[in-house]
């Protein structure tokens, strides 16, 4: 009976929160069904960080898109409410991270590719059950949790930059060049959004410390290489820096292969599918790259740096 409770609550939990999202309008309805699709697939982890990771991200994202949403309906042509729950950039920052998960299918047919490299997914060293383990026979483990990790601090990182930054009284500088460039701006930075991504990075390596902790995956020893607070603050440090060079990779992106339009008399930036005129100016950038392309190689490559600095015991 308990076994049967704890398979359905991932499916339910699942469907709750994109049903909600849909009916508070902070997802589209393509946005709730990949919603859904990502979150169910995460939610049925065995370890459970990967799921309370998921919903974390897109509780605190969803309320950060509210915030300033007038604003950015002001300074953003075509602007849409629901800012994380369209489903280019829910997959974006979402789908391919379910193939860290030791026991997802992704990571099945990954498994002859990595077993010569990370050996195989198991959680339980002679110590204890302990997922953060640097020991050979669970380094597979280790490596999936902090390339996990960097994929999310650099996706709430940038989703707080990006929507929370636009709040600043002073505009955003292009990161290639210095100069003043309109609010919105891809590749603009400002002190606040800069802030709020490594206050997003810091979010979700707290949420995985009290996570594992619940789970009793701290490696509870006496060893103060699996000490807790040891552990719990490697863990908020790491993501906070993973934040904080998210959002550098994703302006430096957005500054040069995303083009940035603006239309100087309504004084608006253009959506990547809006209808350019005679009018719009090219602020930044060029054409190749869309914005939830930007996202997708921007976590990708952070998450690959610190799933290889946690395989080499970096960090």
């Amino acid at each position: 009976m308990l076994d049967s409770v704890l398979s359905a609550w991932p499916f339910v939990l699942a469907a709750s929160l994109s049903v909600s999202g849909y009916r508070k309008r902070s997802l589209s309805l393509s946005g709730a069904v990949a919603a859904f699709l990502i979150g169910f697939t995460m939610m049925s982890i065995p370890l459970r960080v990967f799921g309370v990771t998921l919903i974390a991200f897109y509780l605190i994202g969803s309320k950060a898109t509210k915030v300033g949403k007038s604003l950015k309906a002001k300074l953003e042509e075509g602007h849409q409410e629901q800012g994380i729950g369209r489903p280019g950039r829910s997959f974006a920052c979402t789908l391919w991270a379910t193939m860290f998960h030791a026991h997802s299918w992704h990571s099945k047919i990954l498994s002859p590719f990595l077993l010569p490299y990370l050996g195989h997914p198991v959680l339980h060293t002679i110590i204890s059950w302990c997922p953060l383990a640097s020991e050979k026979e669970i380094l597979r483990s280790r490596t999936l949790i902090f390339a996990f990790l960097g994929h999310f601090a650099c996706c709430l990182g940038d989703t707080l930059a990006s929507e929370l930054g636009i709040l600043s009284k002073s505009p955003p500088l292009l990161i290639t060049t210095w100069r003043p460039v309109p609010p919105g701006t891809n590749g603009g930075v400002s002190l606040i959004g800069t802030s709020a991504s490594i206050a997003g990075g810091a979010i979700i390596g707290a949420t995985m410390a009290l996570d594992l902790w619940a789970e009793k995956g701290m490696c509870l020893v006496t060893s103060w290489e699996y000490n807790v607070l040891n552990e719990a603050g490697r863990l908020v440090v790491y993501g906070a820096i993973a934040g904080a060079l998210g959002s550098f990779v994703d302006s430096l992106l957005g500054a040069t292969v995303q083009v940035t339009r603006y239309n100087p008399e309504t004084k608006q930036i253009l959506q990547d599918d809006s209808v350019p005129t005679k009018d719009v100016t090219i602020v930044s950038g060029w054409g190749i790259l869309s914005n939830n392309q930007v996202n997708f190689i921007s976590s990708l490559m952070i998450a690959v740096l610190f799933g290889v600095l946690g395989y080499r015991e970096l960090i």
